[in-house]
């Protein structure tokens, strides 16, 4: 299938702005894990190592 220059050009904008939504969610998620992690830190014993736990 063939596309018109026209077509192209929406495809295109589209793929940018699906590529813009997945960095802000990947953004999101890396921030949300960051927060999982220090809850666990504080939750566990020991520095969060295995073999560690006090």
């Amino acid at each position: 299938m063939e596309l018109t220059p026209e077509q192209l050009v929406a495809e295109f904008q589209d793929a940018v702005m699906e590529l813009y939504f997945a960095r802000k969610r990947i953004a999101h998620l890396e921030a949300e894990n960051g927060a999982l992690r220090r809850q666990l830190a504080e939750a566990a014993p020991g520095d969060g190592r295995p073999g560690t736990e006090a």
